[in-house]
């Protein structure tokens, strides 16, 4: 159980901090918060990072996808743990941080990201939009399998939907998906996926 704050916590502190538990948690505007993924959310994200990892070993790409690892944006007081990150192994030695605390802060290292929607829905299209957009990720997903985005993020009537944004011009473009069409990535273009396929792994 996570003790009541009594002042915002920093990025350092929360790595300090962090429990070495099975839990989940991020920081948010200073707040930490605990993840409660349900079954349905891990057994999406399980299966895009086995969709994912096959299509890096077919066309011999330099990624990876690393278990667990901390995203830390510019600004500050925030430290996101996405569902799915593509690391590009080519340039992760950059990272300052990667060895000691498996933090990624430079956008080049993850050519795409993916978020699984729960409950918390407002960070994944709000702080997380505008945090990846900012870092400069390339290509971020947002899995929305039980429609709870709003209406001006996913449409009227409201449907699980996967929205892909993508980098142009340091600003993010989103493209909507929803059953029976195929997904574009820009990352994996030959990715052969449909919203169907990706849905039906969360017993959908």
């Amino acid at each position: 159980m996570i003790q009541a704050q009594t002042k915002p916590m920093s990025f350092e502190e929360f790595l300090e901090w962090y429990p070495e538990d099975s839990k989940r948690y991020e920081l948010i505007e200073g707040v930490v918060v605990e993840m409660l993924p349900t079954a349905p959310h891990e057994d999406l994200s399980g299966f895009l990072v086995a969709e994912l990892n096959f299509e890096i070993r077919k066309q011999q790409l330099p990624y990876s996808i690393p278990r667990t690892c901390i995203l830390k944006p510019l600004k500050a007081g925030s430290g996101y743990q996405p569902d799915v990150a593509v690391i590009n192994r080519e340039v992760i030695v950059d990272e300052p941080m990667w060895s000691k605390a498996s933090v990624i802060q430079n956008g080049k290292t993850i050519p795409l990201v993916i978020e699984v929607v729960s409950t918390n829905w407002r960070d994944d299209y709000g702080h997380k939009f505008i945090e990846y957009e900012a870092m400069g990720i390339v290509e971020y997903w947002i899995v929305d399998y039980r429609a709870l985005g709003a209406v001006r993020y996913i449409g009227k009537p409201k449907q699980p939907t996967i929205t892909v944004c993508q980098l142009v011009e340091g600003e993010y473009q989103m493209q909507r998906f929803i059953t029976g069409q195929r997904l574009e990535s820009r990352i994996f273009p030959k990715l052969d996926l449909t919203v169907d396929v990706i849905f039906q792994a969360g017993g959908l």
